[in-house]
């Protein structure tokens, strides 16, 4: 277990709390391992209608996965780091996919940082989810930033957004706020803040979780409204230029508009990795076409060939060990970006068989 996850059972709902906070309860291994233990241990427990997953304080729900721990066990250096790294995957992973599969109502307080790995555990199948937003949310899937591609599920997620609006987050990896979070369809519900604590309250108190969450919120409907959001008012131009083939045809697109939001959008693409932008617009094109089980698996194979290559590596380097957010990418630019470099992540490090996520339904 992990001094980080904190469990507890209040009447019929069990309660998860990451208390990482120094970290913004960024997820290590024991966390993920915690996490998933409790949750298996509550999926058949008849005494157990819900489970109600929290950050410890405001500033954080969950920032990701701990990425200078990927930088430590992932260099070439660091002895048995390797193994650890892939544990860490195959582990986080086989977790999304528990909580997009859970038979409960599943209830994420995304108060606060929701980035990453943070959106893994967030991200629960339409079964169990409520996925509760706040005025203090920052969300987003920032991996190209850091030489990475959406994981944890992003595959599936992001790929199955209104219009282009996945690929858009994905490719950027753009921080949206609560509205922007309900009108892409990564949120259901909107809470203040400073009504947080009492809702959970009103939800373990609740016979059904449900109903009462439905209930509670509608009185702060006005108050997040997704038809304000920042994405609702660029929607037109994100579908327009973010349904090209290819990031170059994106960019190109981009381009030629001539709107303070389209040069935006490209000054932050220039900022990221060319090669993970092409991998991901290539993931979320396949993931259309996929069942959750399938995507998780397709990214523990993107993962293996992500350090193979070490672009994540000089990612994490650049935003988090010396930052100095000047990342020496490989390739330097998108025109050096081959079909060939693309392909090659997607290209299974296993067999069938030997998968590490084989066992997925």
């Amino acid at each position: 277990m992990s001094d980080f996850v904190k469990t507890e059972i209040r009447g019929t709902t069990a309660v998860i709390t990451l208390d990482r906070p120094s970290a913004l309860n960024s997820l290590t291994l024991e966390m993920v391992r915690a996490m998933t233990g409790a949750l298996l241990a509550w999926r058949d427990d008849a005494a157990i209608r819900a489970v109600l997953v929290r950050g410890s304080s405001e500033r954080a729900y969950c920032a990701g996965g701990d990425i200078r721990f990927f930088h430590q066990k992932g260099s070439a250096s660091a002895t048995g780091g390797a193994a650890l790294v892939e544990d860490f995957f195959t582990e986080e992973y086989a977790l999304n996919y528990l909580v997009h599969t859970y038979p409960k109502p599943y209830v994420a307080l995304m108060d606060g940082v929701v980035m990453g790995g943070g959106m893994g555990i967030a991200q629960a199948g339409p079964q169990a989810r409520m996925r509760v937003v706040t005025e203090r949310t920052k969300m987003a899937m920032p991996e190209t930033g850091i030489g990475l591609f959406p994981d944890v599920g992003g595959s599936w997620f992001l790929s199955r957004a209104p219009g282009q609006l996945g690929t858009y987050l994905g490719i950027t990896g753009e921080v949206i706020a609560a509205e922007d979070a309900l009108y892409a369809g990564l949120a259901d519900l909107f809470v203040p803040g400073a009504e947080l604590s009492s809702f959970a309250q009103a939800l373990i108190d609740a016979t059904d979780v449900r109903t009462a969450a439905a209930e509670l919120c509608t009185g702060f409907a006005v108050q997040a409204d997704p038809a304000r959001s920042r994405l609702a008012q660029h929607r037109a131009e994100i579908d327009r230029h973010f349904a090209h083939g290819s990031v170059r045809a994106i960019m190109d697109s981009l381009a030629t508009d001539g709107s303070e939001f389209s040069a935006r959008t490209l000054a932050t693409m220039r900022k990221r990795s060319p090669l993970m932008m092409s991998v991901t617009l290539s993931q979320l094109r396949r993931a259309a076409t996929l069942d959750i089980a399938d995507c998780l698996r397709m990214e523990r194979t993107m993962v293996r060939r992500c350090f193979e290559h070490g672009e994540v590596i000089e990612g994490v380097r650049a935003l988090a060990i010396d930052k100095d957010h000047a990342p020496t990418w490989a390739p330097a630019t998108l025109a050096e970006v081959t079909p060939a470099m693309v392909e090659r992540f997607f290209d299974s490090a296993w067999p069938d068989y030997a998968h590490p996520l084989k066992a997925l339904a």
